[in-house]
């Protein structure tokens, strides 16, 4: 899995691709808490992740967790075909904002 940073002066996007599974969640997880309060719109493009697991799932909830204390928000942006099935299959896409 690779993370890349995008900064503007309102928002961050983190672009992830690969897997989001056990092996790799955690790395996002140091990666949210790292600019936890940076920002008030987080990004999470998941446009080329190829898997997504109940880790990565549950790594997604925290970025979106992480974000309402500062009254702030987390979308995810352009989800993979397999992440959208996750997503819906799952409920998240009715909890979670998705564009």
């Amino acid at each position: 899995m690779t993370i890349t940073e995008n900064k503007t002066n309102n928002s961050i996007e983190l672009v992830i691709a690969g897997r989001l599974d056990t092996t790799t969640a955690p790395e996002l997880e140091t990666k949210l808490r790292q600019i936890q309060g940076q920002t008030q719109t987080l990004y999470l493009n998941l446009q080329n992740i190829e898997y997504i697991s109940s880790a990565g799932l549950r790594t997604i909830l925290l970025a979106h967790k992480l974000m309402l204390p500062i009254g702030g928000k987390m979308i995810i942006r352009s989800p993979s075909s397999f992440c959208k099935q996750v997503l819906e299959a799952t409920g998240m896409d009715g909890i979670l904002a998705v564009e």
